[in-house]
């Protein structure tokens, strides 16, 4: 936990789940950036922020907490982020009314003041976003974004250009930039592209031909990756009823092919990302058979699924949070894995190879088995004993 001090005041702020071992910040450079300006930081005047204010993709919850005091509308894909929100609004002894937490898949506000938006990692995911919220704004809305200058580049200035209106960019202040939109309510813009759909090609076993959606932000949009296609060409085959696990199922590819090569089964999914866990109940609903049964929650890893009660969990875990390379997730994934199983339960695992799975699993469950291998991914199976 660190403290972020802003001409707000002083705030106590960590990233969820918390972890004594993890010294990455719940804030950087550019909130800092964007709660100075707001403020009428150098020579310049506060930003009037009595109306509504939408607070677009913020990580952790440090500029809803630091603005609580406006009672802004935080829209997140991050269920975890939401999490952070939650905590860090009652570590500071705000009420937690004081902030509305909407997703990005739910309806926003139908007018907005000032719309402040973190620049995401994804550019997909901004152009949904500004699709849904551009018609609320209005010709005396204000809008500012904030990004790492590594974050902003040409196509993000061109997005607020083309779906907000006129837009510049400040001057680089430790490595971080403002990005100034002034909303045009004359403007006529595309039509959202979001989401995207594509079919799968042949040679996936189960998965061959399937009907695949994809909403903005969603890891691989366009095309099947290669590291879910390996673990697709290496599916374990099982029949029966069984509860079988899509952990952090992104489009819900893996686990719908599941279903499909064992109707008898019944599959999981999970994701802490909402449009994640949209995109896997469409990709499910269009593909799998009648008899298998899914259901589809927006999670903290395997935080809420029963000890013992799970046969399969089948996993391709993410090593990046935001700019940053961490094992921290697939660390939880896998020991929320091994508490989920039953005796005999198997957890598959599709890596790259380098980042050597093979020892943590085997350290964790004391078996690890190499299933399929090529110059790049690994195909690892563990069983709990």
């Amino acid at each position: 936990m660190n403290r972020l001090t802003t001409s707000q005041g002083q705030y106590e702020l960590a990233r969820f789940p918390e972890d004594p071992r993890d010294t990455l910040r719940a804030w950087d450079a550019a909130d800092e950036y964007l709660l100075g300006h707001l403020q009428g930081a150098g020579d310049g005047e506060p930003v009037d922020l009595s109306g509504t204010v939408v607070v677009l993709g913020d990580r952790w919850g440090a500029l809803a907490t630091a603005l609580a005091a406006h009672r802004p509308v935080q829209i997140s894909d991050s269920h975890l982020g939401q999490q952070a929100t939650r905590r860090n609004l009652a570590r500071n002894g705000v009420d937690a009314g004081a902030v509305r937490l909407l997703s990005t898949r739910d309806v926003p506000p139908d007018r907005i003041d000032a719309l402040l938006v973190r620049v995401p990692k994804s550019l997909a995911l901004l152009e949904d976003q500004l699709h849904r919220l551009a018609p609320a704004l209005h010709a005396g809305s204000v809008v500012v974004g904030t990004g790492r200058v590594t974050e902003i580049h040409t196509s993000t200035l061109q997005l607020f250009e083309r779906l907000v209106g006129p837009t510049r960019t400040s001057l680089a202040v430790k490595k971080s930039r403002l990005i100034f939109a002034t909303p045009d309510p004359e403007r006529v813009r595309p039509a959202n592209p979001w989401p995207h759909r594509y079919t799968l090609p042949g040679g996936l076993g189960a998965a061959s031909g399937m009907a695949v959606t994809n909403h903005a932000g969603v890891f691989c949009a366009e095309h099947l990756d290669i590291g879910t296609r390996f673990l697709l060409e290496h599916l374990p085959r099982r029949t029966g009823a069984e509860r079988v696990v899509d952990l952090g199922c992104g489009n819900g590819v893996v686990g719908t092919a599941a279903a499909l090569a064992n109707p008898a089964s019944h599959v999981v999914f999970l994701d802490e990302s909402h449009q994640a866990v949209a995109s896997a109940e469409a990709t499910f609903r269009a593909n799998a058979p009648a008899s298998a049964t899914g259901e589809f929650h927006v999670a903290d890893g395997m935080a809420e699924v029963p000890d013992g009660s799970v046969e399969l969990v089948l996993n391709n875990p993410p090593f990046h949070s935001h700019q940053a390379t961490t094992d921290t997730t697939a660390r939880r994934m896998f020991a929320g894995a091994r508490s989920a199983l039953r005796p005999g339960g198997e957890l598959w695992v599709v890596g790259n190879r380098h980042l050597g799975y093979h020892v943590r699993l085997r350290r964790l469950f004391g078996n690890c088995e190499v299933v399929a291998s090529n110059p790049k991914f690994v195909v690892l199976r563990a069983v709990k004993g």
